[in-house]
């Protein structure tokens, strides 16, 4: 038996994939529903460690409190008002829905069942391939995407790769996001060291709809409290904050690094493009804090209404665009 496998399980009642690294003792579990990760062990300080948060039951990887690891398409965040126009139409997702009532985040496949369409491993990698055709019109979204998700584990993490495929005979909107939980270390995140390379922040209003035009975009010199462009400690700072002008490194992937200072313990999570957006987790009573939402966007939330977005979020019929983002793990 080689070094990596992949393979069916179940936790309970929900179906699963299991990619493992016998050599490192490293394991990554996800769920067929949503495709959520559901966890990552790995080791930290010589002990078994999982740096993910994920769901630990079948019940809750079908109530999906707080999207823990949720692949976000054909948007991720809100839509301001659940109402967008594209290419001069205007289109509405809660048609009839009216006053507070109103309001649709974070897309159509949080509750799909995927596909296992693969199942692969080889001398360096093992891979699983989760598809879905969930997203297909409906109300406010006329438009057809096929999705391929593929998750390799390798010596250095796990890789997600995004394609979104335009099904339809009309040009769509859409991106994608990956609503992932990490932890540096048992505990709070309070303790944890962060560093996103951002020039920005992104300005939002009470709703959390990212401010219009140049509005949105917040020089960090401005906001300090959000300022994480040198590695320092979260401590009390409260974040549902995305960031955007990510500086990448030589290999043209941004990375934003979680520390534990007290071990040294650190993993980085890294996106080819698009925005950040980082969540402490306080309204999620009991697990306010327990880990903090780095979350790779292809796009900033309200992205469906904004012109400097535009291209994008386009897709042509026929045609593909891919999206890569990871967590880079520490040597085991």
């Amino acid at each position: 038996m080689g070094r990596y496998s992949a393979r069916r399980a179940r936790l309970g009642t929900q179906p699963i994939v299991v990619l493992t690294d016998g050599d490192a003792g490293r394991r990554a579990c996800i769920a067929c529903h949503g495709a959520a990760l559901l966890s990552l062990e790995t080791r930290r300080a010589g002990a078994p460690f999982d740096v993910a948060w994920g769901y630990v039951s079948d019940a809750e990887i079908v109530a999906r409190a707080g999207s823990h690891f949720a692949i976000l398409a054909p948007f991720g965040g809100r839509i301001a008002d659940a109402r967008y126009r594209f290419d001069g139409v205007k289109h509405d997702l809660q048609p009839g829905v009216t006053g507070k009532d109103r309001g649709f985040r974070h897309g159509f496949v949080r509750d799909a069942d995927f596909t296992v369409a693969a199942l692969a491993a080889n001398a360096d990698a093992a891979i699983a391939t989760l598809t879905t055709k969930a997203i297909r019109p409906r109300p406010g979204y006329p438009f057809s995407i096929d999705l391929a998700l593929e998750f390799a584990f390798t010596t250095a993490g796990l890789t997600l790769t995004a394609r979104m495929r335009n099904a339809g005979a009309q040009a769509a909107p859409c991106f994608v996001g990956w609503h992932a939980y990490f932890r540096a270390a048992p505990g709070r995140a309070n303790d944890w060291s962060l560093h996103i390379p951002a020039q920005s922040a992104l300005g939002t209003d009470a709703s959390l709809i990212t401010l219009p035009g140049s509005a949105a975009y917040v020089p960090l010199d401005a906001a300090p409290t959000l300022d994480f462009r040198q590695p320092r400690a979260i401590g009390t700072t409260v974040l549902d904050t995305g960031y955007s002008g990510l500086a990448a490194d030589t290999d043209e992937r941004s990375r934003t690094h979680l520390t534990d200072p007290a071990t040294g313990f650190q993993l980085a999570v890294w996106q080819e493009r698009g925005v950040l957006h980082a969540f402490t987790g306080d309204t999620l009573g009991a697990g306010a804090r327990r880990a903090i939402a780095l979350e790779p966007m292809e796009c900033m939330a309200n992205a469906f209404n904004r012109r400097d977005c535009a291209d994008a979020i386009r897709l042509e019929p026929g045609a593909t665009r891919t999206f890569r983002c990871g967590v880079e793990l520490p040597p085991a």
